[in-house]
C-alpha cells in the first residue's frame, strides 16, 4: 500500500469518527447513511434507537444494474438519491440526518444528497 493511500485512509477514519459522535438517527429524524465504493454507491435510512434499517437503495441492485452499466459515477449516485427519497417518502419519512460516513462532501456524495433533497427529503 502506498504512503499516499495510507494517509488518505487515516484522514477518512478521522472524519468518520468525528461524524459518528455528531450524527444519530431517531424515530422522528432517522439517519441517511451513505457508503461509496469504487464500483457502487449505497444509501440507507436507519433508525438508531430501534437499530433497524427503514429504507435502502444501492447501485448494486439487480434492476438498477439492468438499467445502467456503471454504478460508480455521479449520474448513478443522483439516481440512487432520487430512489432513496422516493422510497422514504412512500414510507412517510421526510426529515433525515445526513451521515456522509467520513467521505468528503463533493462528487458522488454531493450528487446523491442533492438528488435526495430534490426528491423530497429535508436535511
Amino acid at each position: 500500500m502506498s504512503s499516499l493511500l495510507k494517509v488518505k485512509l487515516v484522514r477518512q477514519k478521522r472524519r468518520k469518527a468525528r461524524m459518528k459522535g455528531l450524527v444519530r438517527g431517531t424515530t422522528q429524524r432517522p439517519r441517511l447513511r451513505v457508503f461509496r465504493s469504487l464500483k457502487n454507491i449505497y444509501a440507507q435510512i436507519i433508525d438508531d434507537t430501534a437499530g433497524v434499517t427503514l429504507v435502502a437503495a444501492s447501485s448494486a441492485e439487480k434492476d438498477f444494474r439492468a438499467a445502467t452499466k456503471n454504478g460508480g459515477n455521479t449520474s448513478a449516485a443522483s439516481q440512487i438519491g432520487r430512489q432513496i427519497a422516493e422510497r422514504a417518502v412512500a414510507k412517510g419519512i421526510t426529515q433525515v440526518a445526513f451521515d456522509r460516513g467520513g467521505f468528503k462532501y463533493h462528487g458522488r456524495i454531493k450528487a446523491l444528497a442533492d438528488a435526495a433533497r430534490e426528491g423530497g427529503l429535508k436535511f
